[in-house]
């Protein structure tokens, strides 16, 4: 992958994301206890070898470049490899970047500097692993000029996403926004192409497309508008994405065995966690005996900054009468954290999280700093970073009650600020 340069897209204002963006990106929002979003980008592109990089920021973006200097200055120069971190430089006029196209327009001076034969354009706030390697073997393998990622998603779904429509060869011919009568997949009446943002160009094709049309985006203007002037084609994410890595079972004598296989079953997982019950979800999915998306992989490693915090603590073992005793079951529990005689189940937590005595946590996400108070009992919540929960209170079980104080999603999950529980002791 010498000859690809790898461009993250890490601006996202994550507008359906408040109030979690009220002081940061999308990118840099935590995600599984240690995490921010945009690791899972970066993790993907130096599993697949991809080591010159330039991450593209610009909506309050003070936590993720922190984040970014802290733990991922992990290049060598001397081999040529880098990261470079590129807030708007507004080379081409007084203006912020208006989108995707427009993002990289304002920073052809970067690409000409490199001159790599293919652009990877990615996106810092997807879940999902992705071997980018064989999304290019495959743009090579059919001469195309730009090749973009695509997930098979049910038709219902359509209006969320923009659909492509493509012939039997997977070129594309056709794009459609949130459309609600979707081109459905040849032979295939029930399922749509979703773009996943996810494109790789020949770079002298992006740059001649950067020259000739001034439109700010990609998916919404230029990309549709070169199908009968360019070869433009789908890659099939979930059919040609293949994750080798080792799994562990336990055997029927209680042995624990690991297996090498070809592709791990979240090699088709992908999440654009673009709204508060999405993001949710994508927690969710961590959590269990056999989670849909397993962070535990030995060959495919997501890296991150490690904070440094203690070893996770659970105290108080009074497992008769009134039950005190700390537990964690079928969780993510990240460093720092104290589980006081309460207890956390199908949950995640960040950094240094308390959870007093008698507390129960079920099926929320918990970020870093949070405290839990005695007797409080939260359910299907997201608790956002410092806040404080008073004894007895109970979230997640009147969702009447938590409307009057709190944002509460459609589908029920109560999202709590600081600014939600002022001066609560």
């Amino acid at each position: 992958m010498k000859n690809v340069l790898a461009l993250i897209m890490a601006g996202g204002k994550g507008e359906r994301l408040m109030p979690l963006t009220k002081d940061r990106s999308k990118p840099s929002i935590p995600f599984g206890g240690i995490y921010l979003l945009i690791d899972l980008t970066l993790s993907n592109c130096i599993n697949s070898e991809v080591y010159k990089i330039i991450v593209l920021p610009q909506y309050k973006a003070q936590t993720l470049i922190e984040h970014l200097e802290g733990g991922w200055s992990i290049f060598s120069g001397a081999l040529g490899h880098y990261m470079k971190i590129v807030p708007p430089q507004m080379m081409a006029g007084e203006k912020w970047y208006q989108g995707t196209a427009d993002c990289i327009r304002q920073n052809t001076y970067l690409l000409e500097q490199e001159s790599p034969r293919h652009i990877l354009v990615l996106s810092g706030d997807h879940v999902y692993k992705m071997d980018y390697a064989r999304l290019k073997n495959y743009h090579e393998a059919h001469q195309a000029d730009v090749t973009i990622s695509v997930i098979e998603t049910d038709k219902d779904m359509a209006g969320q996403y923009g659909v492509l429509e493509v012939d039997r060869n997977f070129r594309i011919i056709g794009f459609q926004e949130k459309p609600k009568t979707p081109k459905t997949i040849p032979g295939d009446s029930t399922h749509v192409l979703a773009s996943m943002g996810i494109y790789i160009f020949k770079t002298e094709v992006l740059m001649d497309l950067l020259a000739k049309d001034d439109r700010p985006d990609f998916g919404k203007h230029i990309l549709p508008s070169i199908l009968d002037t360019h070869k433009v084609m789908a890659y099939p994410y979930r059919r040609e994405n293949k994750i080798p890595d080792i799994i562990y079972y336990t055997d029927e004598q209680g042995i624990r065995r690991e297996e090498t296989v070809e592709a791990i079953r979240d090699s088709g997982y992908w999440r654009d966690v673009g709204t508060l019950d999405s993001y949710w979800n994508a927690n969710m999915d961590l959590t269990g005996v056999d989670p849909y998306f397993n962070m535990y992989g030995r060959l495919w490693p997501i890296r991150t900054y490690q904070r440094q915090y203690p070893p996770v603590k659970t105290v108080f073992a009074q497992e008769t009468g009134e039950v005190r005793a700390g537990r964690a079951l079928d969780s993510v529990v990240a460093h720092g954290c104290i589980i006081s005689g309460g207890l956390v189940r199908n949950s995640v937590l960040s950094y240094n999280v308390y959870v007093h005595s008698w507390a129960v946590v079920e099926e929320s996400v918990i970020m870093e700093n949070v405290v839990i108070g005695r007797h409080a009992r939260i359910k299907k919540a997201i608790i956002a970073e410092g806040v404080d929960i008073p004894p007895y209170t109970e979230i997640g079980y009147h969702p009447k009650k938590d409307r009057q104080r709190f944002r509460v999603t459609s589908r029920g999950i109560t999202v709590v600020t600081k600014e939600d529980l002022p001066g609560e002791v």
